[in-house]
């Protein structure tokens, strides 16, 4: 056994990804971001029904536990299957032993007559999609469940969307989980939502932000790359900067090596002790994670320094308030190889339905 350390924590996650694996890629090649966007992920999400969102949640779990990570915030979408959704992710995150804070994305790229914008103008008036969202976030808050309010990103709402998940985060006494500037298309976004921005609202991406905003910023360098979307330079604002991984797994200590490798690209000589912070900054954003017990086969993975020039370090044991939910690498609550057969079962009949619309 190796160094034993606090649980991690995947500050922005779409647990709704990890059934994307397989999936054929768009037909013709994108354009730009929205245009990816809406070739892709907003036909994954449109497919998306109860059964494919519970396995999606318990494969995207299972491999968090396994990676050491803890603790979720979860962003989710799926625009066919709106009600009810967040709690189906609560309790598959529980069944697997991980802790999870849900929001979902409200937006205002679906019309009410079923169309699909790939921007929205500000002074759209909030759709029925949006109002939805909306009222999952505060359904599944006022069941007791951790949530915080969701908007996709600036450019697909409407400014009477952006100022309504404002008023029910401040109603409810949470955050807002928001996709910001990731691309040139949402440069905008820090004039948008600096009226509402509050220092408990989670800001992901950041990529393309031209002034400050109050909230945390969450990094997603992988994301990033694999998007071409730029790189976001955190350390350049004030802001806490927390991880996350955006829907590709959930292995925070890989993405921590990540970012250390891009930020000395940008920066020369900057510090393994930076992003080791921003692993720590994550943890604030879910105190819990530090009661977890993540045992690993790394005898210093408490060590930033050694850590980011470690590839591969596993996590052989995790306890959660005194329960063995990892055990030699494997979860304990659940049966791993069901997970993965029943997963990759939704996963064909999601990959079904999204080949069958246009």
């Amino acid at each position: 056994m190796g160094d034993v350390t606090a649980g991690l924590v995947d500050a922005h996650h779409h647990l709704y990804s990890a059934l994307a694996r397989g999936m054929a890629g768009p037909r013709t090649a994108p354009v730009d971001f929205p245009d990816m966007l809406s070739r892709v992920w907003w036909r994954l999400d449109a497919a998306l029904d109860a059964d494919a969102i519970h396995w999606s949640a318990m494969l995207g779990a299972v491999e968090a536990l396994m990676a050491g990570t803890t603790c979720i915030l979860d962003h989710h979408e799926s625009p066919r299957a709106i009600e009810g959704s967040l709690e189906t992710i609560h309790r598959a995150c529980a069944a697997v032993g991980v802790r999870v804070c849900t929001a979902y994305g409200a937006t205002d790229r679906w019309a009410d007559d079923g169309s699909l914008r790939r921007r929205v103008a500000p002074s759209t008036p909030m759709t029925r999609a949006a109002a939805e969202g909306l009222a999952e976030c505060e359904r599944t808050a006022r069941a007791g469940l951790r949530t915080m309010v969701g908007l996709h990103a600036a450019f697909t709402c409407g400014d009477e969307t952006l100022a309504a998940a404002a008023d029910l985060a401040r109603r409810l006494g949470v955050g807002v989980h928001v996709h910001v500037a990731e691309a040139v298309d949402d440069a905008d976004a820090a004039a948008r939502l600096a009226p509402h921005a509050a220092d408990d609202w989670l800001l992901v991406h950041c990529v393309h932000l031209d002034r400050p905003l109050r909230g945390r910023i969450v990094h997603n360098p992988r994301s990033n790359m694999k998007n071409a979307v730029g790189y976001a330079r955190p350390t350049r604002w004030a802001n806490p900067v927390l991880l996350g991984s955006d829907g590709i797994g959930a292995d925070m200590m890989e993405e921590a090596r990540l970012a250390f490798a891009r930020l000395n690209e940008a920066e020369p000589h900057a510090p393994a002790t930076t992003v080791a912070g921003w692993l720590e900054a994550s943890r604030d954003a879910f105190p819990e994670s530090r009661r977890d017990r993540v045992t690993w086969s790394y005898d210093h993975a408490d060590d930033a320094w050694r850590s980011v020039y470690t590839p591969g370090m596993r996590a052989l044991r995790v306890e959660m308030d005194g329960e063995k939910v990892l055990e030699d690498g494997r979860p304990t609550r659940v049966d791993l190889d069901e997970v993965r057969a029943k997963a990759a079962e939704a996963a064909r009949a999601l990959h079904a339905r999204i080949e069958a619309t246009p």
